[in-house]
């Protein structure tokens, strides 16, 4: 078997989550709630992160949910705040975060692109800080896609942003691999006819992702090797 086309999703996948959006959720929490330290737990709850670890619980609309819905959980505690103000806010605080890497991605994407695999990032992100973190990696110009959930395909796990790709790059979706770290990204895989791989970079476990995964790997380092194996399994098999 011989993928023509390989998806990523960003946070939690090309980025360790939270290693990168742990200390940044409670900087920006902390400055939303103006010091307040009961409002800032209100805030906490509501989006299910623990400031104390500075580490989001596994149930958090902040592993796979977009902007909207996060704002959606703030709003309550933020009152005379517009949605879409809370939105554009999330979204200029985000993009400047400084963002670790799952695995070393330029030697990734540059050796999968020098098989002539077509690249692309589907993210519930917004595009405009989904490509600033691309940018910030050395990555985003390796990627043939990027969309995010406002760029017109809608959301995971919806299987449109997924289609979208096979569309733009002119492939069917079994010639496409989708690699994300929650289950949002392997359902809309499954629902797009994809073949998927979970990484465990997020917070989704071996056992929730395994059901909906062809595999799952430590990483997104770990995807050439798997892909050279599927690849002379299959050559073994004909």
């Amino acid at each position: 078997m011989h993928f023509s086309g390989v998806l990523f999703d960003k946070d939690g996948t090309l980025f360790d989550f939270h290693a990168t959006w742990g200390d940044w959720a409670y900087g920006f929490l902390m400055k939303l709630s103006g010091g307040d330290m009961l409002r800032m737990q209100l805030l906490s709850n509501a989006i299910e992160y623990d400031p104390g670890r500075k580490r989001f619980l596994p149930g958090s609309p902040a592993v796979a949910g977009t902007p909207g819905e996060i704002a959606e959980r703030l709003l309550p505690h933020l009152p005379g705040t517009t949605p879409s103000a809370l939105i554009t806010h999330i979204n200029r605080t985000a993009a400047v975060a400084p963002m670790t890497e799952a695995a070393p991605l330029l030697p990734l994407l540059g050796r999968l692109r020098s098989q002539g695999i077509k690249l692309g990032c589907v993210t519930n992100d917004a595009e405009v800080p989904a490509r600033a973190h691309l940018k910030s990696a050395g990555i985003c110009d390796l990627l043939d896609y990027v969309v995010g959930f406002d760029s017109g395909y809608g959301a995971k796990p919806d299987a449109g942003p997924l289609l979208g790709f096979c569309d733009r790059m002119d492939l069917r979706p079994d010639q496409v691999l989708m690699v994300g770290d929650s289950r949002h990204d392997l359902i809309a895989a499954r629902a797009a006819g994809m073949c998927a791989v979970g990484v465990l970079t997020g917070l989704a476990t071996q056992e929730e992702l395994a059901p909906l995964a062809d595999a799952v790997l430590p990483d997104v380092g770990g995807l050439p090797a798997w892909l050279n194996d599927l690849e002379q399994v299959s050559t073994a098999a004909q």
